[in-house]
């Protein structure tokens, strides 16, 4: 079964601009390949609005998705033999050719990728098979509405195969981004743990529901279960950048910096935005250069931020003081 979307409140928490110049009626096409090559199949998810798309990675590794509006994606490759392994892409002007094309090539290594708890995943397990084929259906026409960005038609759908399907904890998860993606944090907290509660050994509303405590500013239940995401996948961006960012909130700034420091090493494009955490931190510490490296690499990922210049003013100024 497909993996759900994992979450994380980092960007709002910091920041609250807008994050693309680009007018919402662009399209673009992302072309992308897997090296070393590998038949594999690849999954697009918004990160910030309802949206997921499938395609298939053929053995030299190419892979493409059309028709794309301006955004955050997390791009996940699923191989039988390695695992999955995931990636932040960005979507926008500042990388597209005159054609609205994006080349991208994903150079992964063994420790990109987690086999053991995600080959469960995609296997039919004993608690899938208790799950009736009209819940199954009902979440795989969500899937479908999703790709088409009808998120009311999936929460519907979803809705449905949790009320066939109490135990569906994927059902319950994909509700709970749904909701958090619309705002509604409450809901989003509810779905996260109810899909806990129905299969304690699926890690991504875990991820999730360390996600959405930090975004209540349930500081407590945020630290327990974004160290344990962290200590179930040490390699994980998300979980990496999350427990950084509740370490932030809690002030325990030494921690945070390590663990976000992490988070940007393993997907720099992170939709977390792991640089504009760490340049908070230096500004407060009066570390003028590291704050300013800080923003530099994080414009070198996100050129099409909306505030770029602004913050080429910011790089500036910090560069003129040291």
């Amino acid at each position: 079964m497909r993996r759900c979307l994992a979450l994380v409140a980092v960007a709002s928490a910091v920041f609250a601009a807008g994050v693309f110049a680009a007018e919402p009626a662009e399209m673009y096409e992302l072309s992308g390949q897997v090296v070393p090559a590998m038949g594999a199949r690849v999954s697009l998810f918004g990160t910030s609005t309802p949206f997921s798309a499938e395609t298939i990675a053929d053995l030299t590794g190419h892979f493409r998705f059309k028709k794309l509006r301006p955004g955050l994606y997390t791009l996940a490759i699923f191989n039988r033999r390695r695992g999955e392994a995931r990636r932040t892409v960005e979507i926008g002007p500042a990388l597209a050719d005159s054609k609205g094309r994006i080349s991208i090539k994903l150079d992964l290594q063994d420790a990109d990728f987690v086999f053991a708890s995600t080959l469960a995943r995609h296997l039919v397990s004993t608690r899938q098979l208790a799950i009736p084929a009209a819940a199954t259906r009902d979440y795989q026409e969500a899937q479908k509405e999703l790709g088409r960005r009808d998120g009311d038609a999936a929460v519907k759908h979803l809705e449905h195969a949790v009320e066939l399907a109490p135990q569906f904890s994927a059902a319950w998860n994909s509700l709970g981004v749904i909701a958090y993606q619309t705002r509604k944090y409450g809901r989003a907290e509810e779905c996260f743990r109810k899909a806990v509660e129905a299969d304690p050994a699926l890690y991504e509303p875990l991820v999730n529901l360390g996600g959405v405590t930090l975004t209540l500013h349930k500081f407590d239940d945020a630290m327990n279960y974004n160290l344990r995401a962290v200590f179930e996948r040490p390699n994980d961006a998300l979980a990496n950048s999350q427990l950084g960012l509740t370490y932030y909130s809690v002030g325990q700034l030494d921690l945070a910096v390590k663990y976000l420091e992490r988070a940007r090493q393993l997907d720099p494009a992170s939709f977390t935005y792991p640089q504009m955490v760490l340049f908070q931190i230096h500004s407060r510490r009066g570390e003028r250069s590291a704050a300013a490296a800080d923003l530099e690499d994080f414009l070198t990922h996100h050129p099409d931020w909306a505030q770029a210049a602004k913050m080429r003013e910011t790089i500036a100024n910090l560069r003129a003081e040291q």
